[in-house]
C-alpha cells in the first residue's frame, strides 16, 4: 500500500481528535451526572395494632456507643430476613395510636452493585473543626428561598428537610431514643420559615392588598424567588395589634418567623429500635413525618449516589437550626473523610439542633444540562463511635446515607405505592 495523501490523512486525524475529545468530555460529564439506579421494591405484608407509646423518653444531645464504620466491618453479612425485619416499621398517629407493619423486599439482587467503598485513614474530631466555617443565613431573602426553604425545624429540637409537598425526613433519634418515643413526640410540630413582612402598609389582605400600598423593595424580593416556587400566603388570623407589632418587628430585624404545622403520622424503621439490628442501629437513624397540611414550599427529592468521595470535589451540603444560633438557619459545606455502604464521616461543623438535616449534593440530570440538588443522606449529628468494636470510643460527625433500599422504603412511605419507587 502506498503513502496516504495528506489531503486524506489530515481530515482523518482531525476526526480522531474530535472523537477522543468527545469521549473524554462524556466521561467528565458522567462524573457530574446523577446515576440512575434500579431500586428494590419494599412491599407491605401485614399491619397490626400495638399499644399506645408511653412518650417517656428524653432527647439526647449526643449519641454514644454507636458501632461505626470500622466496627461494622467485623459484623457478619446481613441476610434478607434480617433486612426485612430492619425495614419493617412502626407508625404513630396524631391521636397517639400505634401500628407495626412488616415488609417484604423484592429485587434485591438487582442492586448488588451497591458495594463497600474504600475509606481513608484521616480522622477529625469534635463538632467544630478549628475555625468555625458555618454560614448564618439570617437574611429572609435567602432563608425563605430554595434550597434553604426546604429545611424545617422539628419541635423536639432537631432539623429536617421536606422530601415531598407534605413529608419531612429527619433523624430517628429526634423522635425515638431506641426504647420509647420522646415526650415531645406526642404533639409533634414542624416549623417552616416564612417571610411575614410582605404585607402592605394597610395590613389588610394577602401580599399587601387592600388600602396599603406595596412597600418599596417587595417587587425586588419577589423577583429573586426561584422560578417554579409557589408564593407564600399570609395567615389571615390574628389581625390584632400584637400581631402587627410582631410582624413589623420581624420586618425590621430582617428575620423570618416560623409557621408551625402539626404532624399527622410518624414512621420509624424497626432497625433503629434497641435489640433489633444490634451493631447496625446507626444505619437506621432516619424517620419520616407526614404533615397535616402541605406548606407552599418547594421540596427536595431523594437521590442515590454510590460514592461521595469519588465525586468531583467530594463535597456535601446541609442546612439546619443549630442551637448556638437560635432563630437562625445555618448552612455549611465540607468534604467527606470516610464512607461505608450506610454511613458517612464528614468534616462539617455542626452543633446540636442540626441533627436530622438533609445532606445534599448538586449534579446534572441524565441527558440534560439542568443541575439538580438531591438529598443523599441524613445528618445524625455528633456521636461517640465504637471504632474497633472493643468499647473504646471516638467522637465524629456522622450521617446516614440514602441507599437503594432506604430510598425504596422512604419512597414507599411517601407515595404508599412501591410501584412508583422503582428507579432512583
Amino acid at each position: 500500500m502506498g503513502p496516504i495523501p495528506l489531503c486524506v490523512l489530515l481530515p482523518m486525524t482531525v476526526l480522531a481528535m474530535v472523537v477522543a475529545v468527545a469521549a473524554e468530555g462524556n466521561a467528565v460529564d458522567d462524573e457530574y451526572t446523577w446515576p440512575q439506579w434500579k431500586v428494590p421494591l419494599v412491599r407491605k405484608r401485614r399491619t397490626v395494632p400495638l399499644g399506645n407509646p408511653n412518650f417517656s423518653a428524653h432527647p439526647q444531645p449526643e449519641l454514644s456507643g454507636t458501632c461505626g464504620i470500622e466496627c461494622q466491618r467485623r459484623l457478619p453479612a446481613t441476610s434478607l430476613d434480617d433486612l426485612e425485619q430492619f425495614l419493617s416499621y412502626e407508625t404513630v398517629y396524631e391521636n397517639g395510636t400505634r401500628t407495626y407493619t412488616s415488609v417484604s423486599v423484592q429485587g434485591l439482587s438487582e442492586v448488588a452493585a451497591w458495594s463497600g467503598n474504600a475509606s481513608s485513614s484521616s480522622r477529625h474530631k469534635r463538632e467544630v473543626y478549628g475555625p468555625d466555617t458555618r454560614f448564618t443565613i439570617s437574611d429572609k431573602q435567602f432563608s425563605t428561598k430554595y434550597p434553604f426553604s426546604s429545611t424545617v425545624k422539628i419541635s423536639t429540637g432537631c432539623s429536617g428537610v421536606l422530601v415531598s409537598p407534605r413529608h419531612v425526613l429527619t433523624a430517628a433519634h429526634c423522635i425515638h431514643d431506641g426504647k420509647d418515643y420522646l415526650d415531645g413526640a406526642q404533639k409533634l410540630r414542624v416549623g417552616i420559615l416564612k417571610d411575614k413582612s410582605r404585607r402592605g402598609k394597610g395590613g389588610k389582605g394577602r401580599e399587601g392588598r387592600g388600602k396599603g400600598k406595596r412597600r418599596k423593595g417587595d417587587k425586588d424580593q419577589e423577583e429573586v424567588q426561584e422560578k417554579g416556587e409557589p408564593g407564600e400566603k399570609e395567615d389571615r388570623k390574628g389581625k390584632g395589634k400584637g400581631r402587627k407589632t410582631r410582624s413589623r418587628r420581624s420586618a425590621e430585624s430582617g428575620k423570618p418567623l416560623f409557621k408551625w404545622t402539626g404532624v399527622k403520622k410518624t414512621q420509624v424503621p424497626k432497625g433503629w429500635f434497641k435489640g433489633v439490628s444490634d451493631g447496625l442501629t446507626a444505619d437506621y437513624d432516619y424517620a419520616v413525618l407526614e404533615l397535616k397540611k402541605a406548606p407552599k414550599v418547594k421540596h427536595m427529592d431523594l437521590g442515590v449516589i454510590p460514592s461521595v468521595k469519588k465525586l468531583p470535589f467530594g463535597r456535601i451540603h446541609f442546612s439546619g437550626f443549630d442551637d448556638d444560633r437560635p432563630g437562625n438557619l445555618v448552612y455549611r459545606f465540607c468534604s467527606v473523610s470516610e464512607e461505608s455502604n450506610d454511613l458517612l464521616y464528614q468534616y462539617c461543623d455542626a452543633k446540636p439542633g442540626s441533627s436530622g438535616s438533609g445532606i445534599y449534593i448538586r449534579l446534572k440530570e441524565p441527558g440534560k444540562k439542568k443541575w439538580t440538588r438531591k438529598i443523599i443522606g441524613v445528618f445524625s449529628g455528633h456521636q461517640w463511635v465504637d471504632v474497633n468494636g472493643n468499647g473504646m470510643q471516638q467522637d465524629y460527625n456522622v450521617a446516614v446515607r440514602i441507599t437503594p433500599l432506604k430510598y425504596a422504603q422512604i419512597c414507599f412511605w411517601v407515595h404508599g405505592d412501591s410501584s412508583e419507587c422503582q428507579v432512583a
